[in-house]
């Protein structure tokens, strides 16, 4: 079993930043994919960023250009670094890891537990 700690959220003015990171902990073999999903109230839970194997990432079109995904692999930590920022990012953001663990020996999807993103205009 795996578990997932988001930090980063808050309150920011339009144009801000702010950077969220979501680590992960438990009897983990290999992490194979991390990303990043966010909810608006009202709205689809959508895909944000992922990071995969060799560093590969993808965006969502709506923040290619001011996001940025990362992946610390010696921590098992991923990063979202949110810059110029619009209200229309007001979401709680989810962290989504795809893990091997050691009990049982197979890959499953693990989500954190939200973290709220407010950006005001």
């Amino acid at each position: 079993q795996a578990q997932l700690e988001e930090t980063g959220g808050g309150l920011v003015q339009a144009g801000g930043s702010l950077r969220l990171s979501c680590a992960a902990s438990g009897s983990i073999f290999r992490i194979n994919a991390m990303g990043w999903y966010r909810q608006a109230p009202g709205k689809e839970r959508e895909l944000v960023a992922f990071i995969i194997s060799g560093g590969t990432t993808n965006y969502a079109e709506s923040v290619k250009g001011r996001f940025t995904i990362s992946r610390d692999n010696a921590k098992n930590t991923v990063y979202l670094q949110m810059n110029s920022l619009k209200p229309e990012d007001t979401a709680v953001y989810y962290c989504n890891v795809r893990a091997t663990t050691f009990t049982p020996m197979y890959e499953r999807s693990y989500w954190g537990q939200g973290t709220q993103v407010t950006v005001s205009s």
